[in-house]
């Protein structure tokens, strides 16, 4: 673990934090009279939300959004609404405005992988790995989109991709109604279809906003 981690879980370490059955409003409730137990909430989720903030602006940003996220959430411990169970939403709505501060970085992700797609697609044209450079190229290309689209487009769609959050939860994230995702993640759609002609994010989901799951008959 590196300084910045273990600093991070200092002012949480009075005991080894240890991941439990227990919901993450229940963490939360028990942490603000045990500093402690917060640990189990960054053991719990520290690395998603490293994960996520590492695919939209790279690893170096991504150790600080991820420390600063738990940081912010223990400052605003008091506001969590303990009726909501997971915490997924919160933490990734913190993140994701802490990732405001880092668009340059984002910026630079987005052209290296838009770079290195054509220079891939340039460099080697064999059947053997055609489909490989195929799938790179499209995501150059998608790279190039989501640097293009409108940032609270693009921040709405990513929390839905690699988040993995429901509608609902996005909603949670980005403080806005649950009508509000849907028409940005609408604009999304249609940007990326319109642009790539792929058919990305496909619109067959259930009341929660996720990709409804095929039946086990079908």
């Amino acid at each position: 673990m590196d300084v910045k981690k273990r600093t991070l879980r200092e002012p949480f370490s009075g005991q080894r934090a240890i991941q439990s059955v227990s919901t993450d409003n229940d963490i939360i409730r028990r942490s603000r009279d045990s500093p402690a137990v917060f640990g189990e909430l960054y053991d719990r989720h520290a690395s998603i939300i490293y994960r996520y903030a590492a695919r939209r602006a790279g690893d170096f940003a991504a150790d600080d959004v991820t420390s600063e996220t738990f940081l912010v959430a223990w400052e605003q411990l008091e506001t969590y609404d303990l009726d909501r169970e997971d915490a997924r939403p919160w933490l990734f709505g913190i993140a994701t405005n802490l990732l405001r501060r880092h668009h340059r970085a984002e910026a630079k992700v987005l052209k290296t992988a838009a770079k290195a797609a054509s220079r891939e697609a340039l460099a080697d044209d064999s059947d053997r790995i055609a489909a490989q450079v195929d799938a790179t190229v499209a995501t150059g290309r998608i790279a190039r989109t989501l640097k293009a689209m409108a940032a609270i487009d693009r921040e709405t769609l990513l929390l839905y991709a690699w988040a993995d959050l429901t509608y609902e939860g996005i909603a949670v994230a980005m403080d806005v109604p649950v009508g509000t995702v849907r028409s940005r993640l609408n604009r999304a759609r249609r940007t990326l279809r319109g642009q790539l002609n792929l058919e990305i994010l496909d619109e067959t989901e259930n009341d929660h906003g996720r990709l409804a799951a095929t039946p086990r008959n079908a």
